[in-house]
């Protein structure tokens, strides 16, 4: 007789087990632990936000402009500025239709400016110094911010042809800017594998939007 009681094999086997499940919880604490210890470029905790293979992203996550993939948020941000300005613009003018023409661009190109500015900031804030080719990042990536204000601007240049008067002219415009705002908007939530119905609600949305300018531009006619 050793003088162990019955008990003792018992508790040495509970040792046992909890000691195994210490030991296991350790490691998958260490695991976890693995790809932010080990990261490095193109891994978790770059600090660049970047990826193995893929494109810079900014702050919030989004892919950063320029980056060779279409800025949607762009083209549907300029589709919707371009019929905002068909809708408020006026007929007066020796030359209304040169000036439609002049205003989407310039518009355009002022609001692309703005973001270019936005995003110039942001970079400096969050990197110090920016180099020139972040800076033409930028730039060629917000670039369809003006890009979409060509469309509606060629519907205004050729309505002489079509036989179409001033408000016919400026109804055209709108369509356009209405239609590829839509388009664009559709082509986006396509690209990122979206199901068929979030493609059609977000066609839906952008149409609403759409319309509710072109009921301002009712209203402002009467």
């Amino acid at each position: 007789m050793t003088g162990e009681t019955p008990g003792t094999p018992v508790h040495g086997l509970g040792a046992r087990m909890l000691e195994a499940l210490l030991t296991e919880s350790v490691g998958v604490r260490r695991a976890r632990r693995l790809p932010c210890d080990r990261a490095g470029p193109g891994r978790l905790g770059d600090p660049e936000g970047m990826t193995a293979g893929s494109a810079p992203r900014d702050l919030t996550g989004r892919e950063a402009p320029g980056t060779g993939r279409a800025n949607y948020t762009g083209a549907v941000y300029g589709s919707l500025l371009a019929a905002s300005v068909v809708a408020g613009a006026g007929s007066a003018g020796p030359y209304p239709r040169v000036e439609l023409v002049l205003l989407l661009i310039c518009t355009g190109l002022v609001f692309w400016a703005a973001h270019v500015y936005a995003g110039f900031v942001g970079d400096r804030l969050r990197r110090g110094n920016v180099s020139w080719q972040e800076i033409r990042r930028v730039c060629v990536g917000e670039w369809p911010i003006v890009q979409a204000a060509l469309l509606p601007a060629a519907a205004v240049a050729v309505s002489p042809l079509l036989g179409l008067g001033l408000e016919g002219t400026a109804w055209l415009a709108l369509g356009v800017a209405v239609v590829q705002q839509v388009g664009w908007a559709s082509a986006a939530v396509i690209r990122v594998g979206a199901s068929r119905w979030a493609v059609v609600s977000v066609g839906i949305v952008n149409l609403v939007l759409g319309l509710v300018i072109v009921a301002a531009k009712v209203a402002l006619q009467h």
